[in-house]
């Protein structure tokens, strides 16, 4: 007789045999899903859908509409477009997933041709890869083993990247004949990664677009965002010059005690960007009064604001910052959110009409009143707090409405000079996984958070959700916009962030709904060396969210 095995998932309980796979589990319940479900936990343990049950436990399934199914489709998705590339073009092209781009991954191939025809058939390929259903095939092995089978098909960024790794065991996925290291799960079957769309751009370079949590029903035609996608590249080819690509090759400047230089190479790097706003607003012909500084959450905007304060009186400029804030209208005025609580998010929490108003009054070079926000009080107070613009001076203005017109409506373009700035990391994993610009946000965030409002690790993680959708409906839109993208990544961050950052992150505790996210940013982490903060600038935008900047709030 079959040991029969409680499984619970949310209300219902169910009896499996032992050894029934996850898989077989996850069809009694998938009625509670829109989508195939691609991953499950085991008592908040993740396991693959193949594996077999073993002991009563609690479960959870994950569609492509949640954060954690999001990500393993995605991962999915490029481990077909690898298979599909290889399949079309041979063994000796070399695909590089670079960056997030739009609603996908930038990606290029090396060792042939690319035009649009091409991306079609690789298109197609991928499509008949997902007919067959193939399963991935998770593997076990020798982390030395894997090193060695990598070095033999001539996989040199799977190699250089497993020498960091301290795991003796490491997880290989194999699609067909076909495999790779990921350093996430992977989907049940090809079959379910049925929904995505490639994009040829130019130069051997194409988009792989994706369902996202918003949208997890279908894929959006991609949109080019030509500033934001050149500043990407710019950094790509500074990160080639300097020989780091990827995570082994800042690891190995790390293990050869040599990244007190590279730090004052990539500090250099910001600062050149903000040199070179300074320059471009005292050379241009626009009569501009007025600099509007926004990006999503953790870009380091306070002390890029701050420092381009520097560089703009080093020009001959007087800046005078003001801060919307002080514009919010009163709370017993306020619309509320969605939870019935006075919303500080939308535009319209901001007094349009009053903003506009004292910035054209201004401008025509007359005296204002400044006010002040009471969060206390929760209004408007004026404290004998006047400005007056003279012929040299400039309005600097940092926050989440910036870059929105509505704002500035009865300002000129000539008089405004707009930069959007956030964290556009060119280093990658390996050539197969990139790193999400909202990762190092994320993370940047977390320490941030921990620092200065004494939120955990989980607190964080919880609001980002909301932290997201904020950004795509007053920030993402407008950042085509803009005289100027400012990339405050620095390449050497993600291993200084893990030495302040991991242990916040251990302390998620198993049964928290945020522990996989948790784990998966842990395991994120583990390709990196650790790089000790001594070296970093107090003027850097880093020591924003790791403490110890020159710069006062």
């Amino acid at each position: 007789m079959e040991n029969k095995i409680k499984v619970k998932f949310r209300d219902e309980v169910l009896e499996f045999d032992e050894d029934t796979t996850y898989k077989e589990i996850s069809e009694h319940f998938k009625k509670y899903f829109k989508y195939d479900i691609l991953s499950c936990s085991s008592n908040n343990d993740f396991v693959d859908l193949s594996d077999k049950l073993k002991k009563k436990c609690v479960v959870d399934f994950f569609d492509r509409s949640s954060t954690v199914g999001s990500s393993i489709y995605a991962r999915s998705a490029r481990f077909i477009l690898i298979l599909a590339t290889k399949n079309i073009l041979g063994d000796k092209v070399k695909l590089i997933v670079h960056h997030s781009q739009d609603h996908g991954v930038y990606c290029t191939i090396e060792g042939a041709e690319i035009n649009k025809n091409i991306i079609n058939k690789i298109y197609l390929e991928m499509k008949e890869i997902v007919k067959q259903d193939y399963l991935f095939v998770k593997l076990s092995v020798s982390r030395l083993d894997a090193i060695r089978y990598f070095k033999r098909i001539g996989k040199m960024d799977k190699v250089n990247v497993l020498k960091y790794i301290s795991n003796t065991y490491i997880n290989l996925y194999r699609i067909n004949d076909l495999y790779d290291y990921f350093y996430g799960k992977m989907a049940y079957s090809t079959g379910q990664i049925d929904e995505f769309k490639l994009t040829y751009i130019k130069d051997n370079g194409f988009v792989l677009s994706l369902p996202d949590i918003v949208t997890p029903d279908r894929t959006l035609d991609y949109v080019h965002h030509e500033k934001v996608f050149n500043k990407f590249n710019d950094y790509t080819k500074w990160g080639k010059t300097l020989g780091i690509v990827d995570a082994a090759d800042l690891n190995k400047v790390v293990s050869e005690a040599k990244v007190g230089e590279l730090i004052n190479l990539a500090e250099a790097y910001y600062d050149s960007q903000l040199a070179k706003i300074a320059e471009d607003i005292y050379s241009s012909k626009r009569n501009i009064k007025i600099v509007l500084l926004a990006g999503p959450s953790s870009s380091g905007k306070t002390t890029t604001s701050k420092k381009l304060d520097i560089y703009l009186r080093s020009k001959g400029f007087m800046t005078h910052p003001i801060s919307l804030d002080d514009y919010f209208t009163d709370i017993d005025k306020r619309e509320l959110d969605e939870n019935g609580n006075p919303d500080f998010e939308s535009i319209k929490a901001i007094d349009i009409d009053l903003f506009n108003k004292n910035l054209t009054d201004l401008l025509n070079g007359k005296k204002v009143s400044m006010p002040t926000y009471n969060f206390v009080l929760g209004k408007r107070e004026y404290k004998n707090n006047y400005l007056t613009l003279k012929d040299n001076d400039i309005i600097i203005i940092e926050g989440l409405h910036a870059l929105n017109d509505e704002l500035t409506k009865s300002i000129s373009s000539d008089n405004k000079y707009k930069i959007y700035i956030s964290p556009l990391t060119q280093l990658n994993i390996d050539n197969h996984s990139h790193i999400h610009t909202s990762d190092i946000r994320k993370l940047r965030r977390i320490v941030r958070d921990s620092k200065t409002r004494g939120y955990c690790a989980k607190e964080t993680l919880k609001m980002w959700p909301t932290i997201k959708a904020g950004e795509r409906n007053n920030i993402f839109k407008f950042q085509d916009d803009v005289d100027m993208v400012v990339n405050s990544a620095l390449i050497y961050e993600v291993g200084v962030l893990k030495t302040y950052v991991e242990p916040l992150l251990f302390n998620v505790n198993e049964d928290d709904p945020e522990y996989p996210e948790a784990l998966r940013l842990i395991n994120f982490l583990r390709n990196f060396l650790p790089i000790p903060s001594d070296d970093v600038p107090q003027d850097s935008v880093l020591r924003e969210f790791i403490g110890g900047s020159c710069f006062k709030s």
